[in-house]
């Protein structure tokens, strides 16, 4: 669905005239930076040292990780859904899981939902009731652990934060330095398409806070447990 924007120049006008200026309409020349310190962040490292970053930032972030070949991707996944307890499952609607062989092992295993853009409420019902999320990772932030989910009609943003736990799979080749070079190639997603996905989620392991007295807490508004499955697709 295609959205409008209405009554913008009225609105910016107001704006600057509130001001107490002129609207600038010039288009604003983008600055060159003469120290780009972040873009010096591991800078240089092979995608396998950038795992091992990966690796040991999860360790940080209470978050379990495993690197499995693309045709052991199955069993591995089988492993860590059995260790959390199996069923009910919910899955983003992603020719992917069926490529890689994971839609027929789910169904047939355990109770699993695949995201309907149908049946908008039902989704969430669904989400909330599961005991596992299984969603993939497009761009993968090893400074940091973080995983980088973009949602669309097919893939739901609650199935990463309803269900108890969370598993993200992670092609090894999404896997970047840092957040510096995820907007990089978020740009260059809207440069080659002209849009970008509705929302784009970034998730760092399981939901924790430290807001009460600097304490840490795990799970608090969110997957008690998260496992990252990192697939070797180099």
């Amino acid at each position: 669905m295609e959205s409008t924007i209405q009554n913008r120049d009225e609105f910016l006008n107001q704006i600057a005239f509130r001001l107490g200026r002129e609207r600038l309409i010039a288009p604003i020349e983008r600055p060159k930076w003469k120290y780009r310190p972040q873009e010096g962040v591991l800078k240089n490292k092979t995608q396998d040292e950038l795992l091992d970053v990966l690796k040991e930032q999860c360790k940080k972030i209470h978050t379990s990780i495993c690197i499995t070949e693309l045709k052991n991707l199955p069993a591995a996944l089988k492993d860590v859904v059995s260790a959390f307890g199996g069923g009910p499952i919910v899955t983003w609607k992603d020719e992917r899981f069926s490529k890689w062989g994971l839609g027929t092992l789910l169904k047939e295993k355990w109770e699993c939902y695949e995201w309907d853009p149908a049946k908008k409420e039902e989704n969430i019902k669904k989400a909330e009731e599961a005991n596992i999320g299984i969603t993939i990772s497009e761009i993968t932030l090893a400074e940091s652990g973080t995983v980088v989910l973009f949602t669309d009609k097919n893939k739901g943003r609650t199935v990463s934060f309803l269900p108890s736990a969370f598993i993200a799979l992670i092609p090894k080749s999404s896997i970047v330095p840092r957040i510096t070079q995820a907007a990089v190639k978020m740009r260059e997603i809207f440069q080659n398409t002209g849009r970008v996905p509705s929302c784009m989620n970034f998730i760092t392991g399981p939901s924790n806070s430290a807001d009460i007295e600097l304490k840490l807490v795990v799970g608090v508004h969110g997957p008690i447990k998260a496992y990252y499955i990192v697939i070797n697709d180099l």
